[in-house]
This record gives structure tokens, C-alpha cells and sequence, in this order.
């Protein structure tokens, strides 16, 4: 695989001196014309703030038949070891026939002001056979550790571990478990970091990145501000996008009810309509309700053919809202025409049946009809934003990255698999709950739930979540009964989402069953039993709290396909399961009649006539929809590369570079595949295309 970083390139000779300029590289390649070189040591500084340093650096080759190089002193010129760079040294004489190399020794010693080294990498080259053996590093050197000692590829299961490694081994992950520690925000609250260790830090070029793209949409809205009056109708409103962050193309379409049905199989909260097979006891639908929206069957008949779908936000009941904002908690009942549209035909915003808890239909007045869908989709964006989005991307996979760099060591092969997935993601929950997550911040001021809320619905929704349901993405379209494409043919969600999930399995399966060729692998591997025990581990103990992780309580993992489906559920998740809820929020949000994150009313009691002045007074004001255009607009740009597009390599073993190849290879073909799919649907659905997922939860 190539380099991911774009590095320059030095070649420095045994003592250190930097040939790095053009007569010096003319220089060194006459004399590797005239000189036979023993071995070639490059040595890739990785790309982190204060990677790079000026100490002594030191090295020692070793072969299986136990012959040791001379200690190769590498340089500690200011020039070299810089942040993502690629130093190349070249010895000449004191190397012994050195056929291969099967470890290096090195470390460092103090000299000027960068004492500590972030080291990505070293590649070793015996010039006599053309080989180059690669010792991945990714780990930080000072002077103050004892020598680092790594095997070719860095990639070995614990009980395969030389003796002679393990100790340090064991060290590193003690030094992790000190650095890596759950805390819990909220009494009941899923397990968050304690305090952000450096290395999860933004890259300065993320960070800077990110802080120009808010700046900009900040002064883009500020000068709306300053010049528009409040808006008193919709169109003043409309006029606001085309002046600043550009018109979410649900705009011209919002109103209509074949659109209410497409949110809820392509929107940003695909996963709650399911199928019905008879109405709940407590949604007052009748034979006469529903009489003339369902075409030409009765009410019995549409639910036999399979023809009726539900939403049932039954777990937003009673939620306490911050200020006592009344949430909805609301029943929509859809119909499946004969254009295969999904339309709504019912919707219930309470619970229960009351005197003061209407139905209404599309047989309702425009405005009553369009009322009561602005309140169901302002409460079904509280479950997206506490469970969907937030809930059970970022801190679900919050716990379980604490709990990989606690329990598996950077040299185990499934920490190598599952680390891209990783990147940024506790440096972007850590600044997204200081910023937005917060008393007196976005969710709070934007949605109706505000904190108080979203935390209680995350317990609620922490109690629900189930490994074996919500965390493989087949079973859970299973659950709700639409994994038939008789039942329902157009699902872009399932569509789309269901092949890719496929294919990141299959990459998985490859790594795996290459490293646990054999079940007693798993049985082995006392690094493979301390993850399990801590992703199962109640929160109140100091665990993940995961329901249904498979395996056994005591002997863990108990087959390889066990080990496949849990790192799979992952991946997924930190990829296909966050960009599905994630990067249409503008589109969603961002015109906030649309999809409002707050409405500023109670929930209507009786069916009454709403003029455009009373919409209005519904919606949130000025500076919160200003405030939710530019979060929701920041949240749905991308942070890290597209999918299998690695930022850092971790698997430089011949068989995970080849799976991660064929990992690129058959994301670009589904790639295609999806777009063609695209071509022919009403409202195109691009969130699962693999060009735009990402590879991990970095916004």
C-alpha cells in the first residue's frame, strides 16, 4: 500500500551528516554505484503535534541465527525526525551478513529540545537480497523508556509473542489502562474518557481545518443578522438560504406528504419506521380514520397485505425537557401505494388515547395536517440526535475505543484492524459535549429535549441496545420486518447500507480467520478475554456495558465467526452507522420547518386551523434557526478519508495488506453500484456511497 503520508524525503550516512540537497543526493548515489551497501534503515517520524525530535537515536539489527548489528547511531540533526517525515540512512561497513532481520532494538537518548518521538515506522533493506522488512511502530519514544524491541509487521497474538517481548508487551497495555480510564458524565450514562490522552488530540491540520470551516458559516449567518429583519413568513425565511449557507433541497418539497414518508426510509433516522401488523391498542385509528387514504382495501386487508408501517417513539414518553418544554411521543401510521410511496395516512402525538390527543390525517385542514407532522418530526429528531446519532455511534463506540487500547496492545492484530476506525473519535466527543452537549450549549438552546432530556433518553436507550439487534445492520432492518424487498421494495437505507455492511465484513473475516486459523486461537489469546470481559462488563463496574456481545461469560469468545461479527459491528458503526445518521443533517435540520430540532409551543390538544402567522410562532426564532443552520452545516461536512482510504497504515503483514487492497477494490465497485441506484430513484440517497462514508467518527 502507499505511504499515507506526503513526506520528504533525506538520505544521511552512517554519522549523521543530512545530504538533503541535490549536489549531496548526486554525491551518495556515485558512491552507492562504487560501494556495495550492507543495509538501507529509513525511519518515518509519525504525523502527530510534537512527533518529531533532535535526540540521539539509536538502533540494533538482529537475525534468526542470533547475529546482532553494531549499535547504528541514526542522527540528531535538527533537520531530521520532523513531523511526517521520511529520513533514509545508508551504512556502509560494521554490518555483519545480515541475510534478513527478525527484530529491532532502539531508542533514544536526550539531546536538545525534542526529546520524545512519535515513530511511525522503520523499514529495513538488506541491499544484498533487495528485501525490506517493515517495523511498524506507532508508538511514542522518549528517553525515559527502556528499549523498544518489535517483530517484522509488528502483528502477533499475545501466547504467539516471543518471551522475550512480553514483558514489554504487558507494560505498554499498563501504561495504557493508567492513560485510557472511564469516567460517566452522567449518573446511569454511558462510559466516556476520563481525561483525552495526547495522542487522540486533533492533528493541528484537522483542528485548524474545522475551525476555519466554523468561522466562515459563523460570519456567513452573523451578516444575515445584522442585515434581515425577522422573518413573519416562510418566504422571508426561504430568502435566508440562498443569502448564506445555500438551500437544503427539501425546500421545495417539504410540505408534501409523499416526502413526510421518504424521511422515514432515507432521512436521517431510517431505522424506526417498521412493519404493522395490527394497530397498538393505544393509537386510536378506526376503519373510518383511515377510510379513503388506503385506496381501495379496508383496514384489515391493507394490514394482511402487508401494506401499513409504523412509527412508534413510544420511548420518548415522559422524557423531562429542559425549562419544561412538552416533547411529543407520537404514533405515524404509512400506507405503501400502489407507486410503492410510503404516506402517511395517521398520526397520534401522545401515547395514550385522550379526549385531548387527537388523530389527524391528511383529511384534516392543510395546515392542522401539516402541524401535526411538524410535531412528529421535532420529536423523532430528539430520538435521532440522543440514540441514533449521538447514542449509538459516538459514545456507544466511545467505550469500546477505551476499552481496545486498555485490553489489546498496538502489536495485536485486531487493535491494527479496528485503529483507523478510531481516529479522532474521543477528541470529537470531548470537544463535541464540552461545546454542544452542555448546559447552556447547542442542544441545549436548539432542541426541544435539551440536556436533561437527551441524557435521559440515552439511558433509556443504553438499557435497549442489543449486540445482537442494533448492532449488525441485516438483524436490526430484520427486527422492524422491511429486510423483504416484497414487503417494501424501495428502502435506500437497507439498500444501500446491507451490501456495505457485507463487504466490511468480508474484510474483517479475511484479517480474522487469518490470525485464528483455528478456534484454539481464540480459546489462547488472554488479550481477546480481557476485551470481551470489559465490553460486557456492567457500567456500574467500571465496564462498557454492551448487551449480547457473543461468547461466553467466562471463557469468551467461543468461535471465530463470535470474534468476525463483534469487530465487524464495530467498524460498521463507526462507519456506515454514523455517516447514515450524520451527513444529511443540513439537509434535514438545516431548514428547520423541515425537520425542527425545536418548536417553541406546546403540542396541539384539538384539531384547530393554523394560519402562516401561527406556524411561525411555532418555529424557532432568528438567531436558534441561525444557530442550527451552522451546526448542523459544520456537523455534515466530513472529517476523515472515505472509507478503506486509510489515513495511517496499521497492517503491513502480506495478508492484510492484500484484504485491505481487496478491501479498496470492492468498495470501489460498490461504489458504482450505488450510484447506478441512485440514477433511478426520486430522491437521490447518497450516504452510503463508500466515497462518502468515512473511516471513522471524526465530526
Amino acid at each position: 500500500m502507499k505511504s499515507p503520508f506526503n513526506q520528504r524525503k533525506y538520505i544521511v550516512n552512517a554519522d549523521g551528516n543530512n545530504n538533503n540537497n541535490g549536489s549531496g543526493d548526486e554525491k551518495a548515489n556515485n558512491a552507492e554505484k562504487k560501494i556495495k551497501h550492507d543495509i538501507i534503515v529509513t525511519v518515518v517520524t509519525g504525523d502527530r503535534r510534537g512527533a518529531g525530535t533532535d535526540s540521539k537515536v539509536f538502533v540494533i539489527l538482529s537475525d534468526d541465527q542470533g547475529n546482532l548489528s553494531s549499535t547504528l547511531r541514526l542522527s540528531n540533526r535538527l533537520t531530521t525526525n520532523s513531523r511526517g517525515q521520511t529520513c533514509r540512512f545508508k551504512r556502509f561497513s560494521g554490518i555483519p551478513d545480515l541475510r534478513t532481520v527478525t527484530s529491532i532494538d532502539f531508542w533514544i537518548e536526550k539531546f536538545g529540545v525534542g526529546p520524545a518521538w512519535y515513530v511511525d515506522r522503520f523499514c529495513i533493506t538488506i541491499v544484498a537480497t533487495g528485501n525490506t522488512i517493515v517495523f511498524p511502530v506507532h508508538r511514542w519514544l522518549s528517553s525515559s523508556r527502556l528499549r523498544l524491541k518489535l517483530t517484522p509487521n509488528d502483528c502477533l497474538l499475545p501466547q504467539d509473542t516471543p518471551e522475550m517481548f512480553r514483558y514489554q508487551r504487558m507494560n505498554e497495555l499498563g501504561a495504557k489502562r493508567l492513560s485510557y480510564r472511564y469516567t460517566q458524565h452522567v449518573e446511569g450514562g454511558p462510559m466516556q474518557i476520563e481525561s483525552l490522552p495526547s495522542d487522540e488530540k486533533f492533528s493541528e491540520e484537522y483542528y485548524w481545518t474545522f475551525a476555519k470551516e466554523k468561522a466562515s458559516l459563523l460570519a456567513q449567518t452573523k451578516f444575515i443578522e445584522w442585515t434581515v429583519s425577522k422573518w413573519k413568513s416562510l418566504d422571508d425565511l426561504r430568502r435566508v438560504y440562498k443569502q448564506s449557507l445555500g438551500e437544503p433541497k427539501c425546500m421545495s418539497v417539504w410540505r408534501e406528504d409523499w416526502w413526510f414518508g421518504a424521511q422515514r426510509i432515507q432521512g436521517v433516522n431510517p431505522v424506526v419506521i417498521e412493519l404493522c401488523k395490527s394497530i397498538p391498542g393505544n393509537f386510536d385509528v378506526t376503519e373510518e380514520t383511515v377510510k379513503d387514504l388506503i385506496e381501495d382495501l379496508t383496514l384489515e386487508e391493507a394490514l394482511e397485505k402487508n401494506k401499513i408501517f409504523i412509527c412508534d417513539l413510544a420511548i420518548l414518553d415522559g422524557v423531562e425537557c429542559k425549562d419544561d418544554r412538552e416533547l411529543a411521543a407520537p404514533l405515524a401510521l404509512f400506507y405503501l401505494n400502489k407507486k410503492n410511496e410510503m404516506m402517511p395516512i395517521a398520526i397520534q402525538l401522545k401515547q395514550k388515547k385522550a379526549a385531548d390527543n387527537p388523530v389527524y390525517t391528511p383529511k384534516d385542514e392543510p395546515n392542522t395536517w401539516l402541524v401535526a407532522k411538524m410535531f412528529y418530526n421535532n420529536a423523532e429528531a430528539q430520538h435521532h440526535q440522543a440514540l441514533t446519532h449521538l447514542g449509538y455511534t459516538h459514545l456507544l463506540m466511545e467505550g469500546v475505543v477505551i476499552c481496545t487500547h486498555r485490553n489489546l496492545s498496538p502489536s495485536h492484530p485486531l487493535f491494527k484492524l479496528m485503529a483507523p476506525h478510531f481516529l479522532f473519535l474521543l477528541a470529537i466527543n470531548t470537544r463535541g459535549l464540552e461545546k454542544l452537549v452542555s448546559p447552556g450549549g447547542w442542544v441545549d438552546n436548539c432542541m426541544t429535549q435539551g440536556v436533561k432530556g437527551i441524557f435521559t433518553l440515552m439511558r433509556r436507550g443504553f438499557d435497549r441496545w442489543s449486540f445482537q439487534r442494533e448492532g449488525k445492520v441485516r438483524e436490526e432492518i430484520k427486527s422492524r420486518g422491511l429486510l423483504d424487498k416484497e414487503i417494501l421494495p424501495d428502502y435506500p437505507y437497507r439498500d444501500d447500507a446491507v451490501p456495505l455492511y457485507d463487504v466490511i465484513r468480508d474484510y474483517v473475516k479475511t484479517v480474522v480467520e487469518h490470525h485464528y486459523d483455528t478456534v484454539e486461537k481464540v480459546h489462547n489469546d488472554w488479550e481477546l478475554k480481557w476485551w470481551r470481559h470489559e465490553l460486557v462488563k456492567p457500567r456500574d463496574q467500571n465496564g462498557v456495558g454492551l448487551q449480547d456481545i457473543p461468547g461466553d461469560p467466562q471463557e469468551g469468545f467461543t468461535t471465530v465467526e463470535e470474534v468476525i461479527d463483534t469487530v465487524t459491528c464495530i467498524i460498521s458503526t463507526c462507519s456506515l452507522g454514523h455517516a447514515a445518521a450524520n451527513f444529511q443533517q443540513y439537509e434535514q435540520y438545516g431548514f428547520v420547518p423541515n425537520y425542527p430540532g425545536i418548536l417553541l409551543t406546546d403540542i396541539p390538544k384539538e384539531k384547530k386551523s393554523f394560519s402562516e402567522e401561527d406556524i411561525m410562532a411555532i418555529l424557532p426564532d432568528k438567531r436558534m434557526t441561525l444557530d442550527i443552520m451552522v451546526i448542523t452545516k459544520l456537523l455534515s461536512s466530513r472529517g476523515t478519508k472515505s472509507l478503506g482510504d486509510f489515513e495511517m497504515q496499521y497492517l503491513y503483514d502480506p495478508v492484510g495488506v492484500q484484504a485491505a487492497e481487496d478491501f479498496k477494490k470492492n468498495l470501489q465497485k460498490l461504489s458504482y453500484a450505488t450510484k447506478l441506484r441512485n440514477v433511478d430513484r426520486r430522491w437521490k440517497f447518497e450516504w452510503m456511497d463508500p466515497d462518502i462514508v468515512p473511516n471513522s467518527i471524526s465530526v
